[in-house]
């Protein structure tokens, strides 16, 4: 059984709407973070205001006429560059810049490319092993888990050469070599 409210209470409740609650609209945004499991909430908002600016940007391009040279030009430009991110599939259209979203940033992230190259088994130990050093990007280590890949270099991720996991692998595939990774 509830008491009944006093006047200065249902005065303050009038004001805060219970069955529309503002965190409740958040619901896309924390199946996200989720799914890859983001640490900081930043990273979601900037790639949500890239993926908005990119369809705005396709959307400008669009009003253009399409005789126009600049649109041509501009366009191939867009799209060579979504392309070459990973973040559209082909370069066919300027439809496909209305499918950039931010899940398309979060699925270029290096966890992302470590767990779909087969070198951690789920994105939490690939977060682990970025962290810690493990994984390198051409000749660069890198320890940020929010570092994007291209499409040009996610055939450079590699373990780096002092790396214990390389070691393991090696040894476990009898591909280690004493020379090259010492004893």
């Amino acid at each position: 059984m509830v008491r009944k409210l006093k006047y200065h209470e249902q005065k303050l409740l009038k004001k805060v709407d219970f069955i529309n609650w503002e965190v409740d609209n958040n619901l896309h945004e924390v199946k996200v973070l989720r799914k890859y499991h983001l640490d900081r909430r930043e990273d979601y908002t900037a790639y949500n205001k890239l993926s908005r600016s990119v369809r705005e940007l396709a959307h400008k391009i669009k009003d253009i006429d399409e005789k126009d040279p600049f649109r041509v030009q501009s366009t191939g430009k867009l799209l060579e560059k979504l392309y070459a991110m990973g973040l559209i599939p082909t370069k066919q259209n300027l439809q496909l810049c209305d499918t950039v979203s931010a899940s398309s940033f979060c699925r270029r992230r290096l966890p992302t490319i470590v767990v779909k190259l087969r070198m951690a088994q789920n994105l939490k130990s690939a977060i682990t092993f970025i962290e810690q050093g493990h994984i390198r990007v051409g000749t660069e280590v890198v320890t940020d888990p929010a570092y994007l890949v291209t499409r040009n270099m996610e055939d450079f991720v590699t373990w780096v050469d002092s790396s214990k996991i390389k070691k393991h692998i090696m040894e476990y595939n009898d591909e280690r070599d004493d020379f090259d990774l010492g004893i």
